[in-house]
């Protein structure tokens, strides 16, 4: 043959390298030329051009998956150096995973020493909630016997393979999943297998050993990552204690002086008329931390209650908590911040100080019941709306410190018992109008005595909502009338003096949320409407049914909308289908991966916990209304 006929057949298959043309185009040229019936040096030559190319090809093409390789597990390495986050990184590694070896699912499972059994730690691609709640015995499945050996393990088809210990907690799991073909590669720290990263397939496949290299090298760098994370978590651990340490000895020496200068300034205190406040601070010069005066809500309930129990501070985590209490009354703590090894001496100090603080607030309740009386006439005032003069109403509000300008909160609330006795049933109502008045006069609000049990009108902070005020109120009055109290909360009110009758209305749906709470056998918690979830629509004013179907699926309604897809049908199909993608792709008759690619849309649209139990109880019910509410076809 001539070189111009070998340089001529090479022509051809040089283009289609250079262009990255499929395996299936090189046999073009062969057959035009068969076609054309040209001479059979020139075929021969073409035929052997061919071979050489698909050589080169396959050549280029494994440089570029070893390199696409190579890259991925350097910058997990540069992740790993940088380690901050141990879920981050191993997130990026599972992630890696599937998209270097093209499989629908990776996952990662850890060994739990304490329960004697493996966990999922992270997955990718999974669209199955059982699957991904999956915890395993020992030696069970796949994963038991990788471990057992610490080697790869790989199988093409799970339900046939007998190699490895079956459980019907395991294969149900990944029968929902719809996996078929697994490889499980060892996370090893020294001798020891700590875990087990898997890649897995929903078809027949087989794994190459190129690939299984690669798993286990990823296996590697997670294995090095939760070494690394353990040890950083230990460090800190010793630095805090070095810290605590040596903290205690520059404290010790200044014990005996700190006494003496804390009783000078709280008998100064006392008598100058000085406030809670005022205490708090002397004894933080004093001890040298932040010293606060909690109500009983904010304060650790155990802590509190053992204070209150045997007269002395106890220690909360870093803190120390010291009850403040006049007989069977408890008005709150003093907590000492960050203070981890106090001084016997210190904590008598601070003990001191807790009992001035009820001295002084014992001192301040007469001047307090006669401010509570005014307090309780204006919101009667309010709730009747007796008195519509809005700079009259204003006026009378700012003597008593308070802002109705500002967004409130009505909060009904109710003894959870009712007393035998009748007049012990009457003491327990003062006893609770007189905490809710105190609670009042604390928080700039109102309170007053209506219905057999207490309204109040408390202000709202921007960081706080009704539910998370009910509550707290809840337990404060509950802990200081020593029996449980239920609170009904109101959505927020604003412009009161304006509109006094937006009072009666918010005291009318808080009074719903009491009944509904105990009619729900809840007494002694406080809740607002929004917490019914579905329910609330029925508790609120007005029954806003299309928002609650916005808030909870309006992201996917709004991408189907966009898209032309059919993601809210695929979540009716999966919900009736008792959340399993093997049985939902029946339903809609489209394959399992399509099922998976849109579950996991829906996962992004919704956040990740969309398949908890609350959140996938609400979803059902908005899908529901959503069919309800949409418009019949003809």
């Amino acid at each position: 043959m001539s070189r111009d006929h070998a340089q001529s057949a090479e022509t051809p298959f040089l283009e289609l390298l250079a262009r990255g043309a499929s395996a299936d185009a090189y046999e073009q040229p062969v057959l035009l030329a068969r076609a054309e019936g040209g001479p059979a040096e020139r075929t021969d030559a073409l035929d052997r051009a061919k071979h050489l190319a698909l050589r080169v090809r396959s050549e280029l093409e494994g440089r570029r998956r070893r390199e696409a390789e190579l890259s991925a597990l350097f910058e997990t390495a540069h992740d790993l150096a940088g380690l901050r986050d141990l879920d981050a990184v191993l997130r990026a590694i599972v992630q890696r995973a599937r998209s270097l070896l093209g499989t629908d699912v990776t996952y990662l499972s850890l060994n739990d020493p304490d329960r004697g059994d493996t966990y999922m730690r992270v997955t990718e691609g999974s669209v199955a909630a059982r699957f991904q709640q999956l915890r395993l015995g020992m030696g069970e499945g796949l994963g038991g016997l990788v471990a057992q050996t610490a080697r790869p393990y790989v199988t093409d088809d799970y339900f046939k393979d007998a190699r490895f210990q079956h459980t019907g907690t395991i294969d149900a799991g990944v029968r929902d999943e719809g996996l078929v073909a697994i490889l499980g590669v060892p996370l090893m720290l020294g001798h020891h297998v700590i875990g087990v990263l898997f890649a897995a397939d929903r078809r027949a496949r087989v794994f190459e050993r190129e690939q299984i290299a690669l798993l286990g090298s990823f296996a590697a760098l997670a294995a090095a990552a939760i070494d690394t994370a353990n040890l950083l978590a230990e460090t800190r651990s010793a630095l805090a204690g070095l810290e605590r340490a040596n903290e205690i000895i520059r404290d010790r020496s200044g014990v005996i002086e700190r006494a003496s200068d804390v009783h000078d300034r709280l008998a100064e205190l006392v008598l100058r008329g000085g406030g809670v406040h005022d205490v708090a601070a002397a004894v933080s010069q004093v001890l040298g931390g932040t010293v606060e005066f909690t109500e009983a809500t904010a304060a650790p309930e155990y802590a509190l209650e053992a204070s209150r129990a045997d007269g002395h501070v106890v220690r909360h985590k870093d803190d120390w908590i010291a009850a403040v209490a006049a007989g069977d009354e408890l008005f709150g703590a003093l907590v000492l911040r960050g203070h981890p090894g106090l001084d016997p001496v210190d904590q008598l100090t601070l003990e001191r100080a807790a009992m001035v603080t009820s001295l002084l607030l014992l001192a301040r309740r007469s001047a307090a019941e006669a401010e509570q009386r005014v307090r309780g006439e204006l919101l009667d005032d309010l709730l009747d709306a007796r008195d519509r003069d809005p700079r009259l109403l204003d006026d009378r509000a700012r003597r008593l410190h308070a802002d109705l300008s500002a967004a409130h909160v009505v909060l009904a609330a109710r003894l959870d018992a009712t007393e035998a006795d009748a007049d012990q049933e009457a003491d327990a109502r003062r006893r609770l109008w007189a905490a809710a008045s105190h609670l009042a006069a604390t928080r700039h609000g109102l309170a007053a005595a209506r219905d057999g049990g207490t309204v109040l009108l408390l202000p709202l902070t921007d960081s706080d909502s009704a539910t998370d005020l009910a509550r707290r109120t809840a337990r404060h009055l509950g802990r200081a009338v020593h029996e449980a109290v239920t609170v009904g909360a109101s959505a927020p009110v604003r412009d009161l003096a304006a509109r006094p009758e937006a009072v009666a209305a918010a005291y009318t749906e808080a009074g719903r949320c009491l009944d509904a709470l105990r009619l729900l056998g809840r007494g002694g918690d406080g809740a607002a409407a929004e917490d019914f979830g579905f329910l609330g629509l029925l508790l609120a004013g007005d029954q806003d049914v299309p928002g609650f179907v916005d808030r909870t699926i309006g992201q996917v309604v709004a991408y189907d909308e966009r898209r032309g897809t059919e993601l809210v049908r695929t979540l009716d199909a999966y919900f009736a289908c008792g959340t399993s993608p093997a049985r939902t792709k029946e339903a809609l008759h489209v394959h399992v991966n399509t099922v998976a690619q849109r579950l996991e849309r829906v996962g992004r649209l919704l956040g990740d916990d969309w398949q908890s139990p609350d959140r996938a109880l609400e979803i059902q019910l908005a899908l529901r209304l959503h069919r309800l509410s949409a418009p019949t076809r003809h």
